[in-house]
């Protein structure tokens, strides 16, 4: 939340910054008087932001099996999207797409089933995507599959 509140407050400077770029030769004591204040508030607080998201980055536990435990919860709902596209790429309309999914998907919500299990029982959607299709589109490697390259960029 501290950071969120913070990055607003820096991103917040972008505008009177932009707002100085369109009279760059034409300088006068409004540019001044909105650089004084952007110049010192924005560094002191992008460096307190930037080391507060280190500290939380440094102490952060991570529980892989209470995170696993927490998605099996959804359903497979986490994987709507995926189904939705691949459906349009099939060539269903949008609109169509967006029913199916949300028909099958509101009763997990409910607590009533199981996402891939409803799909697969779909006329609609089985008439549209195999089993085999949909359940590649259930794989959880699909969002983390960039995961190591992303750790090797920030942390080099």
């Amino acid at each position: 939340e501290n950071l969120t509140g913070l990055a607003r407050m820096v991103r917040s400077y972008a505008m009177p910054a932009m707002e100085n770029v369109a009279l760059w030769h034409e300088r006068d004591i409004s540019h001044s008087s909105v650089e004084r204040m952007i110049g010192p508030d924005a560094t002191v607080t992008l460096d307190f932001a930037l080391n507060r998201a280190a500290g939380v980055v440094e102490k952060l536990l991570v529980y892989p099996e209470n995170m696993r435990r927490n998605l099996d919860r959804l359903g497979g709902l986490i994987h709507s999207q995926r189904v939705l596209l691949a459906l349009t790429q099939k060539g269903v309309s949008r609109e169509d797409s967006y029913a199916w999914v949300q028909r099958n998907a509101m009763p997990v919500w409910r607590g009533e089933g199981d996402f891939l299990t409803l799909l697969k029982a779909d006329k609609d959607v089985a008439g549209t995507l195999t089993a085999g299709e949909l359940e590649a589109l259930f794989d959880l490697g699909y969002h983390t599959r960039h995961v190591d390259t992303i750790f090797s960029r920030v942390f080099g």
